[in-house]
């Protein structure tokens, strides 16, 4: 088959999600969510999966994560308390973390490969990748949120992901680790406001009704006004993904997986954007 983006996915993360067993009432549906939606991406048979985070964040340039091998323990800095630590140990794709490295040096900012030995996860890359990927077979390539970055630059590299992947003659998906809504707020168990989330539930629908161009025009108001998580730049490397992948296999539809929940005044679902055809 050719190669591509297959799917674009929102899989958003939590610190309290780590421990599944002592997890809150309201986080577990997002966790069991998350493995069926891991299922459903594993029937898809990609080659590579390739991960942006909210939580490795970069100040000025971009990185692709290279290891052959990624090994470690990930613990959620922010919460040492509720994540103490995951081991972890799956495999890489320095290949395609390598030529995506240079298609982004050709948008003019900066690019490097991460080939540090002592680099670790982050916990939202830890999370999602956990439950999408329970063995860690499937090669898997992590990605940065860029702080000097604009959301015109993440749409940017969403393409590239895909455009990089049709070069390779590999099957790729890509997956956001962020929230929706995200003006954060102590205590765990706040939803947004209401406001902010009938903006996520229409950002949601838009993605279930495979409207890419209502994505498109709603979308740099709403992650404005509903305060998105790192000013919605993951959003739109997921939509810039979603805009290659119809241009070359044709109409979109998308499937929410268990309920949007709650986490701190954040709104979360998982969300799974594919071509009609698939």
């Amino acid at each position: 088959m050719a190669g591509g983006v297959i799917a674009s996915v929102l899989a958003p993360h939590t610190p309290r999600m780590g421990d599944p067993e002592n997890a809150p009432d309201f986080v577990k549906p997002l966790i069991q969510s998350q493995y069926e939606m891991g299922e459903v991406i594993r029937a898809l048979k990609p080659d590579v999966i390739v991960l942006q985070s909210a939580h490795w964040v970069s100040t000025f340039p971009w990185y692709a994560a290279s290891h052959a091998v990624h090994e470690g323990v990930c613990i959620a800095d922010e919460a040492p308390d509720l994540f103490a630590g995951i081991p972890y140990k799956r495999t890489g794709e320095p290949g395609f973390a390598n030529a995506l490295t240079d298609a982004i040096k050709g948008l003019d900012v900066p690019c490097g490969v991460n080939n540090n030995p002592n680099f670790r996860f982050d916990y939202g890359t830890m999370l999602p990748i956990k439950h999408i990927d329970p063995n860690g077979e499937i090669p898997f390539v992590p990605l940065p949120t860029v702080v000097c970055s604009d959301l015109e630059e993440n749409r940017q590299v969403g393409r590239l992901i895909h455009k990089v992947a049709v070069d390779r003659g590999q099957q790729v998906v890509f997956v956001a680790s962020c929230a929706l809504a995200h003006k954060v707020r102590r205590g765990p168990a706040l939803w947004p406001t209401d406001p902010e989330q009938a903006l996520d539930r229409q950002f949601i629908e838009l993605v279930e009704a495979g409207d890419l161009d209502g994505l498109l025009a709603f979308a740099p108001r709403y992650v404005i006004d509903a305060t998105a998580e790192m000013g919605g730049r993951i959003l739109y490397t997921m939509l810039g993904a979603m805009e290659a992948m119809r241009e070359s296999s044709g109409d979109l539809v998308g499937l929410q997986y268990g309920p949007y929940t709650q986490s701190s005044g954040s709104g979360n679902a998982n969300l799974v954007s594919t071509p009609k055809a698939a």
